[in-house]
């Protein structure tokens, strides 16, 4: 059963974005959201952070399709995903040929190459909010602009001006902005801690972030779900979206999506490596499974039994 339809005046614009893009801005939060406030983001931006050790694997762990950029787009080309979150340059590539394809540019990343004891973590702008409207005036379908802040790294402040700066510019423009929000560096001590993480999501809605995306919190002896409300709280008006993490067994992924946005209060999910690491069939299934989860509010059992091929389901 689908979520309660938004209409558009169900969507609150911030008051950065100019009274003439109003109208796209709320456009593109209904297309991103599918008309129910909720997102499902395929992310496709670890190319640069995990290099190639979340696409390639000789002990058949990984689906040999996942090698080539292109099984990105092919996947989100045929699933009710909210967008595909990627670096500009394979938007740049690969989206021309796929341009139903909608887009979230990820406006930084780092490899995982330098360790935390060698260094804390600084992930740079690598271009501007101007430079993805630039490719969004040359045809490409993008609705959201993300970046990632590791709060409590000493390069901290850095990171959290330039976002700040994008997510005004983004905003100038009519677009969405999601911040991936990670404690991290030598003054963090568990990156997990779900105070901390409860932290992190206030940081987004101070900097005006329409979504944040935070890994979900683990703590010995209790339930995620219930302490997860914290971060749910803390966010606001920012919508919080839970990483989708390492690979998992389809059923326990759903089962804890399903808490995290029943229970907890979180408004989706970005996932990665549950999705593009397998073949694409299957993968296109598990989008489904997942969309219905997210947006309708689909059981366990069913939404299984959608990743199983025995169901279909569209928004």
């Amino acid at each position: 059963m689908a979520l309660q339809t938004l209409s558009p005046h169900d969507v609150l614009v911030p008051a950065d974005v100019p009274k003439d893009k109003h109208k796209e801005y709320v456009n593109n939060f209904l297309v991103l959201t599918k008309n129910t406030g909720r997102i499902m983001l395929f992310a496709g931006d670890q190319k640069i952070e995990h290099l190639n050790d979340d696409f390639y694997d000789n002990g058949g762990k990984i689906s040999a399709e996942d090698a080539s950029p292109e099984h990105l787009f092919k996947i989100a080309d045929r699933s009710p995903v909210s967008c595909l979150a990627v670096q500009a340059g394979y938007a740049a590539r690969y989206a021309p040929s796929y341009p139903n394809v909608p887009l979230l540019i990820k406006l930084n990343s780092k490899s995982h190459l330098l360790k935390t004891e060698q260094q804390d973590p600084l992930s740079q702008r690598l271009l501007s909010v101007a430079e993805v409207i630039s490719l969004k005036n040359n045809g490409l379908n993008i609705l959201a602009v993300g970046y990632t802040i590791y709060l409590g790294s000493e390069f901290e402040s850095q990171m959290l001006s330039e976002a700040s700066q994008i997510i005004f510019n983004a905003h100038q423009y009519g677009l969405l902005t999601v911040l991936w929000i990670y404690p991290r560096g030598k003054a963090v001590a568990d990156e997990k801690d779900a105070h901390l993480i409860a932290g992190a999501c206030g940081v987004a809605c101070a900097l005006g972030s329409d979504f944040v995306k935070v890994n979900y919190p683990k703590k010995e002896g209790a339930k995620s779900e219930d302490i997860f409300k914290e971060a749910t709280l803390a966010a606001g008006r920012t919508g919080v979206i839970c990483a989708g993490g390492s690979s998992t067994e389809p059923k326990e992924f759903l089962d804890r999506l399903s808490k995290q946005i029943t229970v907890a209060g979180a408004v989706g999910n970005a996932t990665g490596r549950n999705i593009h690491q397998k073949p694409l069939t299957e993968a296109i299934n598990f989008c489904k499974a997942i969309a219905s989860v997210t947006f309708a509010d689909t059981d366990v059992e069913t939404a299984y039994q959608i990743y199983s091929g025995d169901r279909d389901f569209n928004i």
